[in-house]
């Protein structure tokens, strides 16, 4: 068993993963920013511990007390909407993780990234297919984020960067009364890779096992929004937007048979179809 330095224990995916981990018989041990967070890192059953991931010193201070065989990066900055707030996250936020893993002598740094960064393409990406860090803003600045995040944790020899899908399901934006729910969204020709928050956070506890380098872990039917869009908009309520024939190039979804054929990871919603149906459940 494992003890895991979690940065993100209190965020959608983390309050999911931490009694997974306990389950499994890992010691966590949360990262808390405020008294507050402190206190649901507690209640959720793990170790809370003072520090924030963009003050380099704390941060060095709390991996090193916690004494860890495993850092865990799960942290984002997009509670304001801020991409570039997030972007920082995952280059700067990073960087001081993997300085500190390195310094207390971790042998093993997980981190969250995501399965839409890729070139485009006409078919979903698989995990060799490059970043598209020469896209146009404002995409670029969160694909170079991307780009960072992963070269940062490539600095520790055994990493893996877990290529998430869009969440959705219970707490995420893709939910009912979540962000998305609200927001505009076009039923265009541009394809999304889904993954569902309990999915997400099985393929973390499981990638403590796994070998290095890029995961997509996304379910097994990247759809276009002509296709998915409908059906999300009736399973949180709204009106469906009018079909259109649009697709942007980078659009293009991720292939997520290397976690499922190689790895063994299975997730228990292997479409967004029935996963949105089980929202109105």
């Amino acid at each position: 068993m494992a003890r895991v330095f979690l940065a993100g224990a209190t965020g959608v995916l983390g309050r999911r993963l931490v009694p997974l981990l306990l389950s499994h018989g890992h010691h966590v041990t949360g990262l808390a920013r405020s008294a507050a967070s402190a206190d649901r890192i507690r209640e959720l059953g793990a170790s809370p511990v003072s520090g924030d991931a963009l003050d380099a010193d704390s941060l060095r201070v709390a991996v090193t007390s916690a004494r860890p065989d495993v850092v865990m990066h799960q942290l984002t900055d997009l509670a304001a909407g801020d991409r570039a707030a997030n972007s920082a996250m995952r280059a700067i936020g990073t960087r001081n993780l993997v300085d500190a893993a390195l310094a207390a002598d971790v042998r093993r740094f997980v981190v969250q990234s995501i399965a839409f960064a890729y070139e485009p393409g006409e078919t979903p990406a698989r995990e060799d297919t490059p970043l598209d860090v020469d896209a146009d803003e404002p995409r670029r600045t969160t694909v170079r984020g991307v780009a960072s995040l992963e070269a940062e944790a490539a600095r520790v020899a055994s990493h893996v960067v877990l290529r998430y899908g869009t969440f959705y399901g219970p707490d995420t934006w893709y939910a009912p009364g979540g962000l998305m729910a609200k927001a505009p969204l076009a039923a265009d020709r541009d394809v999304t890779s889904f993954v569902h928050i309990d999915d997400a956070a099985t393929a973390a506890l499981q990638s403590l096992d796994w070998g290095n380098g890029a995961v997509n872990v996304c379910d097994d039917e990247p759809a276009a929004g002509i296709d998915w869009v409908p059906e999300f908009c009736a399973a949180v309520g709204v009106e469906p937007p009018a079909p259109s024939s649009h697709r942007t190039g980078f659009a293009r979804g991720a292939d997520n048979g290397y976690a499922r054929h190689s790895l063994g990871w299975q997730p228990a919603w292997p479409s967004w179809r029935d996963g949105f149906k089980a929202m109105t459940a």
